[in-house]
């Protein structure tokens, strides 16, 4: 059995996508963190985003990519929006 810094060398992914997962991670880590902060459980934030608990919680494991639907369905009654803003060149 293979370590998984040979596995993730195996699936061969560009830092485009490299990019894009960590932007992922990083808004999910957002969203739970602010569902956290407000004192909501996962069934407290799908009753006021008129959602299923296992909905949130797929959401926050990041087993897919979220669809802006899906984030915005979370984001606006925990009163955040979305905004595309330029990423810092480092």
């Amino acid at each position: 059995m293979s370590d998984w810094k040979q596995f993730r060398e195996e699936l061969n992914i560009s830092p485009e996508e490299e990019s894009v997962i960590e932007l992922e991670k990083e808004l999910i880590r957002t969203m739970v963190r602010l569902r956290e902060e407000q004192g909501l459980s996962q069934m407290d934030l799908a009753v006021k985003c008129n959602l299923k608990q296992p909905v949130i919680a797929r959401l926050e494991k990041a087993v897919h990519s979220p669809q802006i639907d899906s984030l915005l369905k979370v984001l606006v009654p925990l009163g955040y929006k979305l905004q595309i803003v330029p990423m810092d060149k480092n």
